[in-house]
């Protein structure tokens, strides 16, 4: 099908060739002038197998949409659109192997990648530096890349309906993500490093594999959402104790940061410095304890009201800690660790 300049939505910086059962994408017919001042491309749902080159010829194209076409690739000429902040491009046959290399160089802020069949996250996509939303849900990825940390304004993550089977720690150092989407997946736990996501607001995880939460997660103070429903989180209470013991280095590090021993970076190695710096403080109100790599995984669970029980994930600094939370397993509402929690922060965590 040939395209028509009337099939241009109204105004004269959109043009919307959605739903033509294009084949081809053909410019000629458009004057310099209109190919100057389009803002806005809608090529979705048609029948295009390869990403249509002429589109680079729209030098000042702020949103693109190609979604729901038959892309394997995208061509060179994308890199072109120095202008493009939009990009979807959903439900194509894409994978990691159709970007072009310096996809990375566009100043895209939001790019939607999901239902294709993508088994990792381009290293391109990971130098899109000014991009706040990303979505590759329903795709095939078996992990994140630590290299997600480089996306320092990324604001939603959506990875929904994946195989990946762990959260790295690097996903913690994103200073203004509010949307974590990462259910539908197998993962099994949560790193406690989630506790640094300050801007956290939603965080989906239903139908996974969780068994338990880390405690961390009641310091996330903005989070309003917290989906769960689909896991095998247990039902009665469990206690499990597991313990390796500390290392010389753990042990010389624990005097250090326990006794208040002074030390001055003329005094240590960079790397010891470092390592000290890593401390974790022990969350028993009684234990003045510290520990590093060596610690003891307790799991309790929160009863909130009576109705609402969650596992939550403890390090002790060693087996001879005293657990915050009492021994009766009735009684966990009322330990000392909850009491210090405010009731509205639970029930947005519980009730999420």
């Amino acid at each position: 099908m040939e395209n028509r300049e009337g099939a241009a939505a109204a105004g004269d910086s959109v043009l919307d060739f959605s739903r033509l059962s294009l084949n081809t994408f053909n410019v000629d017919s458009f004057s310099e002038e209109r190919k100057r001042d389009t803002r806005q491309l809608y090529l979705n749902y048609n029948r295009l197998a390869s990403f249509p080159s002429s589109v680079s010829l729209f030098s000042n194209l702020e949103f693109l949409d190609i979604s729901n076409n038959g892309l394997s690739a995208i061509c060179e000429g994308i890199t072109r659109l120095a202008r493009l902040k939009t990009l979807i491009a959903k439900n194509n046959r894409l994978d990691e192997f159709s970007l072009p290399k310096d996809f990375g160089s566009l100043q895209l802020e939001v790019l939607n990648f999901s239902g294709n069949r993508f088994e990792e996250i381009p290293l391109q996509c990971m130098k899109l530096l000014q991009l706040q939303s990303l979505s590759l849900g329903g795709n095939r990825l078996k992990s994140i890349p630590a290299e997600i940390e480089q996306l320092t304004r990324l604001e939603l993550l959506y990875l929904g309906g994946n195989l990946i089977s762990a959260i790295p720690p690097e996903v913690a150092y994103l200073p203004n993500l509010s949307y974590l989407v990462l259910c539908d997946n197998r993962i099994q736990s949560i790193p406690p490093q989630l506790t640094r996501m300050h801007s956290l607001r939603s965080l989906s995880l239903h139908n996974n594999l969780l068994t338990y939460l880390p405690r961390e997660i009641l310091s996330l103070v903005h989070l309003h959402e917290l989906s769960l429903r689909g896991n095998p989180l247990v039902v009665r209470f469990v206690k499990e104790m597991t313990y390796d013991p500390p290392s010389l280095l753990e042990l010389a590090g624990r005097t250090i940061k326990s006794r208040n021993i002074p030390y001055y970076p003329c005094d240590l190695p960079a790397n010891l410095l470092r390592y000290l710096d890593l401390a974790s403080k022990c969350p028993n109100p009684k234990c003045a304890g510290v520990y590093f790599d060596s610690c003891v995984r307790h799991i309790k669970f929160v009863d909130f009201c009576g109705k609402y029980r969650l596992p939550l994930m403890h390090y002790l600094c060693s087996p001879q800690c005293t657990s915050p939370c009492s021994s009766n397993p009735q009684s966990d509402a009322e330990s000392e660790d909850e009491s210090s929690v405010p009731a509205y922060r639970l029930q947005r965590v519980l009730l999420g």
